[in-house]
């Protein structure tokens, strides 16, 4: 009797055993199952092209249909594309200087062309900045070389560029920015600098300015041109990067060194910040090319009430308005090595902003105790 119990006992122990085995190895491919799953998805792909077009907005990689996006992350398309995009350029299609065209899959895009044989490092630059990719960048989405034209293909951004939405300053103006988000964009595009400078190496923008920050529907910022000036130094359409006899956003020192660093983009982040303090064009102010001209040129508005945007009336406080000067006159400063660097820069706008929601949240906007223009800022 206690022989047959204790075969009983061994064969359900034994039955359970391989039953435990079965379920484990279960488990087992399920996990596995899964983790290839992750892989493949925009969060962790083991095809870096397929996390490039999940994170722009692309659709899936597919054998029916070419990616918008190469392997590297920019897409090589064919002049019939983009003829048939921008309905032969047609001027109806301009924006600025360059043209908008939609392609077969309904992608808006913005075209920049230039005059030009095909040229193997083009194509090599257009691929190595098209994988740099950052909320506050706009999209360099591939290139085209052919028909004596080189072209590439950016991102669409329907409010376009600020200079449109700061200097109308008319009655009827339809952009009516307050303080809090001239903040935010400057925080966005302070970001995006920011990001291409932590780049190794970093790359420099070197022709940052207010038409190269363009604003989507939701008015995030987005820096555009970024990293490719040298590509964008002849196009005949570039819009925003067109040169002008007079840069006030160039640094300077440049002129002294001829070498463009990361303390050069800063500079001209904070005659960004000065457009945005005015609501005017740095351009109309001949003071700039020092320091003590720069300084001596708030000093001399803020005393006669006219430095601070009268369309920002009502919109912000005296302690966040000081905050915000200051940092422009520390982007400016002189020599450039005095500068705080673009990730100082986007702490202090995060601080600044975040001290103005809690003061105006506390205070109330458009009271006058809370808000102050011209000399009374530095009183």
């Amino acid at each position: 009797m206690s022989r047959t119990v204790a075969a009983i006992a061994g064969g359900t122990i034994g039955a359970l055993a391989l039953l435990g085995l079965a379920i484990g190895f279960v488990w087992f491919c399920m996990l596995q199952c899964r983790k290839l799953s992750n892989k493949n998805s925009d969060t962790g792909s083991s095809d870096p092209s397929a996390a490039v077009e999940l994170k722009r907005g692309g659709p899936p990689s597919s054998s029916v249909a070419p990616p918008l996006f190469g392997p590297h992350g920019a897409r090589k398309f064919s002049i019939e594309e983009l003829v048939q995009a921008t309905k032969y350029f047609d001027q109806s299609n301009l924006i600025g200087y360059g043209s908008f065209g939609l392609l077969s899959d309904g992608t808006v895009v913005a075209i920049k062309r230039r005059t030009g044989v095909p040229r193997h490092e083009f194509g090599d630059e257009v691929v190595y900045l098209s994988g740099i990719w950052h909320r506050n960048l706009v999209t360099l989405l591939g290139y085209c070389q052919d028909s004596g034209y080189q072209m590439l293909v950016f991102e669409y951004l329907p409010n376009g560029s600020m200079c449109k939405h700061l200097y109308d300053t008319g009655k009827d103006s339809k952009t009516k920015l307050e303080f809090k988000q001239r903040l935010s964009i400057a925080i966005g595009a302070a970001k995006g600098l920011c990001h291409l400078h932590s780049q190794h190496p970093p790359i420099v923008h070197s022709n940052f300015k207010t038409a190269n920050v363009l604003v989507d529907e939701n008015f995030i910022a987005k820096v555009a041109d970024a990293g490719v000036s040298k590509l964008l130094k002849q196009i005949e359409e570039a819009g925003p990067s067109q040169s002008t006899s007079i840069n006030v956003f160039k640094d300077p020192e440049v002129g002294q060194t001829g070498i463009f660093s990361e303390m050069n983009d800063v500079y001209s982040f904070g005659v960004f910040i000065l457009e945005l303090i005015t609501g005017r064009k740095a351009s109309d102010i001949d003071s700039f090319g020092s320091d003590e001209n720069i300084l001596h040129w708030v000093e001399t508005h803020l005393s006669s009430n006219n430095l601070v945007d009268n369309r920002l009336v009502g919109s912000f406080t005296e302690e966040a308005m000081e905050d915000f000067i200051r940092l422009m006159l520390r982007c400016t400063r002189f020599p450039g090595r005095g500068r705080p660097n673009m990730e100082m820069i986007t702490i202090e706008l995060d601080r600044i902003l975040e001290k103005e929601i809690m003061l105006t949240t506390v205070m109330g906007e458009g009271g006058t105790a809370t808000v102050t223009l011209g000399s009374q800022l530095f009183a």
